[in-house]
C-alpha cells in the first residue's frame, strides 16, 4: 500500500458514484464497473504519529465483557482521539490479537496501550488500591449525566468503566464506583 489517496468520480451521468481510493492508474467505479477520474490532488493518509498529541496519564478504560469486536475497536479509534492512556480490556472482551479487530480500529491498535485481563472486577480493586478514581457509565436510577457530574479529583487517574452491551456493568464493578454517569442519549430511554 502507498498511502497515497484520492478522489475518484464515476463519470457515467446515471451514477456519479464519488468515493475515496488508494491512487492505482487503472480503477473502476465500485457501483457500476465504468471507468473513474481522479478529482483533485492525491493527498497522503493520515498516520497516527501524525496528531502530535501524547496520550494521557490520567484518563484510561476498562471495557468489561465487551462482546463486539467492532465495538472495541470503535473504543480504541475513540480512546486515541481523545488521548486516553491505557484500556483495561476484560473478561470476553476481544483483544488486538484478533486480526478481525483491526479493520475497525484501523490502526488505533497499535497506538494506545492495552493490556488483557480475565476479571474486571479484581483488576479495578487493584487500580482502585494503586489510586485511581473508578467511574462506571452506566443509566441508573441514581446516575447523573456525564457532563453535569462533579469534576474527578485532579490528583488522581480516572478510570472509565464500561459494561457488556446487553447486561451493563458488573455489580462488582458498581459498587467499587465513586461516581455513577451516563451518556445522555436522544431517543433512549
Amino acid at each position: 500500500m502507498s498511502g497515497l489517496f484520492a478522489f475518484y468520480e464515476c463519470g457515467q451521468p446515471d451514477c456519479r458514484f464519488r468515493f475515496p481510493a488508494e491512487v492505482q492508474p487503472v480503477l473502476t467505479c465500485p457501483r457500476c464497473r465504468q471507468p473513474v477520474s481522479q478529482v483533485g490532488q492525491p493527498v497522503r493518509s493520515a498516520s497516527n504519529d501524525d496528531h502530535g498529541r501524547s496520550p494521557s496519564p490520567s484518563l484510561h478504560l476498562l471495557l468489561d465483557n465487551i462482546r463486539s469486536l467492532h465495538n472495541v475497536g470503535s473504543i480504541f479509534r475513540t480512546a486515541d482521539g481523545a488521548g486516553v492512556g491505557h484500556l483495561y480490556l476484560c473478561g470476553i472482551t476481544p483483544t488486538p490479537d484478533n486480526p478481525r479487530l483491526a479493520k475497525t480500529a484501523l490502526g488505533a491498535q497499535n497506538s494506545v496501550s492495552w493490556s488483557y485481563h480475565v476479571n474486571g472486577v479484581e483488576t479495578a480493586v487493584s487500580l482502585q488500591q494503586s489510586g485511581h478514581c473508578l467511574w462506571a457509565i452506566e443509566a441508573t436510577s441514581d446516575s447523573c449525566p456525564l457532563f453535569a457530574a462533579p469534576a474527578p479529583p485532579p490528583d488522581r487517574p480516572l478510570v472509565l468503566l464500561i459494561g457488556n452491551e446487553k447486561a451493563g456493568v458488573d455489580p462488582g464493578l458498581l459498587a467499587l464506583s465513586e461516581q455513577v454517569v451516563h451518556l445522555p442519549m436522544q431517543g433512549c430511554n
